[in-house]
């Protein structure tokens, strides 16, 4: 039976995964801060809305995919915010890559408005979102969670239920700590081998598959090698989860010199004008160096 969802939030993940709801015969309404970005999911069929409350109005389940503890805290509880537009019993789930502190506290706004709520931050990137195959790491009760699966379902292939809700965020910034860990240290590897004059596809080749390799390494070879860096995940969102992921790990009393120096070269790529850029194009100012 067909679904009705909304989705909040058009970035790169936001449009895969409305995309994947539409393909799977939901009627799916989207909003987004730049209006403009829905016009090919209008032509898909979705309907626009003016607003969240607008796209949450009637709505059985509501899906958010935005920036950040910010863009959350607004698309739900702001002046147009769409938790005001739910009915009880309705499904509300945060795909957002958020501060754990952040989604515990809108659980409670969600809990006091009789909504079952579900943090649902996904791993994969625009690829396995356009082709449903993301994971994703759940907080939530299992009821909540029992009545979200089959939307996760139309847009992932791995749900892993972790604990209460802000037990995704923990993971997903674990997570997203050592893959911007990975990237930037890769970064650095690559622009010193270019600098001494190496063979660079032939030392990429050895470092991707030997000791130090992972599918984050690999990934970021292909694209440091061909200087492509298309948006998969933007470089100003990995500065953002690695601040996030630094004052948990501070919170956790673990002083992480890692997360903050990985977090520098991002911040350092964003300032000289890569900010619309995948996160590869760490590189780029160390090539320039």
């Amino acid at each position: 039976m067909s679904k009705k969802i909304a989705i909040l939030g058009l970035g790169i993940m936001g449009m895969g995964m409305a995309r994947r709801l539409l393909q799977a015969g939901d009627a799916v309404t989207v909003w987004n801060r730049s209006p403009a970005r829905a016009a090919s999911l209008v032509e898909a069929g979705a309907r626009q809305a003016e607003s969240p409350v607008d796209a949450a109005t009637g709505a059985d389940y509501v899906i958010a995919m935005v920036a950040d503890n910010d863009a959350s805290r607004s698309v739900w509880l702001g002046p147009q915010g769409a938790l005001a537009a739910m009915a009880r019993g309705k499904v509300a789930i945060d795909s957002s890559t958020l501060d754990p502190g952040w989604v515990e506290t809108l659980a409670v706004e969600m809990k006091a408005a009789g909504v079952h709520f579900v943090e649902a931050p996904v791993t994969g990137s625009k690829v396995q979102a356009e082709g449903g195959t993301l994971r994703f790491f759940v907080g939530s009760d299992p009821e909540s969670l029992a009545l979200a699966r089959p939307v996760l379902d139309s847009m992932g292939n791995g749900v892993t239920h972790l604990g209460p809700a802000g037990s995704g965020a923990v993971l997903k910034l674990a997570n997203n700590v050592m893959a911007g860990i990975q990237v930037a240290a890769f970064a650095e590897a690559l622009a010193l081998v270019e600098a001494k004059g190496l063979d660079r596809e032939q030392a990429a080749n050895l470092l991707r598959n030997g000791a130090p390799g992972s599918p984050m390494v690999g990934l970021m070879a292909d694209r440091m090698l061909a200087r492509n860096y298309d948006p998969n995940f933007l470089i100003p969102l990995m500065a953002k989860d690695l601040g996030y992921g630094e004052a948990l790990l501070a919170s956790a009393g673990i002083r992480s010199g890692l997360a903050a120096a990985a977090r520098a070269r991002f911040l350092e790529a964003e300032q000289a004008g890569l900010g619309d850029r995948d996160i590869a194009a760490v590189v780029e100012p160390l090539r320039q160096s």
